[in-house]
């Protein structure tokens, strides 16, 4: 197990939107890259395809879905047993985190909702195809996820999964939240190659996942963390490295076109948050990445 059985989930930090109708325009399927909308930071890009964001700009569009399973997400136990009542517990755990190392800084910090979808959903950036894989949102300060994410995550890209490597990928995403916050969000979209500002803001999202990991038992939601857990983030942070889905997909490596970071980028950054437990020592702007 990785949650603690008895801790109190709060599934109000989450939405579930899976099975809404979603209004305006059909998704216009292109090559896109960084930059095209420019305030939207992509976990994952396969193949590129922000183009594929773009479309109606109403977040309110559609109905509600029939019903929800998050009700049912009350407890650790919960979390240990259903998918989104892990995802649940995650948000919970980071969100109370990053509300603790604020309160020590003197800020307040502002939470941020995520939302469940499946196949399309639309937000304050844009209409987003599940193509895309996890986002965060700076218009409406949300984070999006489609569940079926985390199975591409083994399947397509060849990471052995786990409930810490979900865990990796929602910290991430509260990451890039964490940027906006602090106004590092409004540069670098579009600036590629290993050590351009696209690259550096994504290794810094995974260095302060790697903060959270630190103090996750802390939080009071998770049991302590083996090393096997901490292997099963480092291993989807690899499978997501720029070089291993340029192999993958392209079957050369293109450095020029990084966005997110090499594999051993990715985990040199995770592991460094992990080991300091310290935002302070997540400074991926300077210096070599």
């Amino acid at each position: 197990m990785s949650f603690d059985p008895n801790a109190r989930l709060d599934p109000g930090q989450v939405e579930d939107v899976r099975g809404s109708r979603i209004g305006g325009r059909g998704l216009a399927i292109g090559g896109g890259g960084l930059g095209t909308v420019v305030l939207l930071v992509v976990y994952l890009l396969m193949g590129g395809n922000l183009d594929s964001l773009v479309g109606s700009q109403d977040p309110n569009s559609g109905s509600q879905p029939q019903g929800s399973t998050l009700q049912q997400c009350n407890t650790g136990a919960d979390a240990n047993r259903r998918e989104e009542c892990r995802i649940v517990g995650y948000v919970n755990s980071i969100q109370k985190f990053w509300t603790g190392e604020f309160s020590q800084s003197g800020q307040r910090y502002e939470p941020a909702k995520t939302v469940i979808y499946s196949d399309q959903v639309s937000t304050g950036c844009g209409l987003a195809s599940a193509q895309v894989g996890p986002f965060y949102c700076p218009e409406d300060k949300q984070v999006y996820i489609d569940l079926g994410f985390f199975q591409d995550l083994q399947t397509r890209f060849g990471a052995r999964g786990g409930s810490l490597a979900d865990g990796y990928v929602v910290a991430h995403e509260y990451g890039h939240h964490i940027q906006d916050l602090e106004g590092q969000l409004s540069s670098g979209a579009g600036q590629q190659g290993a050590t351009g500002v696209s690259v550096r803001t994504e290794l810094q999202a995974d260095c302060f996942a790697g903060v959270w990991a630190n103090h996750a038992a802390a939080t009071g939601f998770l049991e302590p963390l083996t090393q096997d857990q901490i292997g099963q983030a480092l291993d989807a942070a690899a499978a997501v490295g720029d070089d291993r889905i340029q192999q993958k997909t392209q079957g050369q490596v293109d450095s020029e076109t990084w966005t997110h970071g090499s594999a051993a980028q990715r985990q040199k950054w995770f592991t460094t948050g992990y080991r300091q437990g310290d935002p302070k020592g997540c400074d991926t702007f300077h210096g070599n990445p």
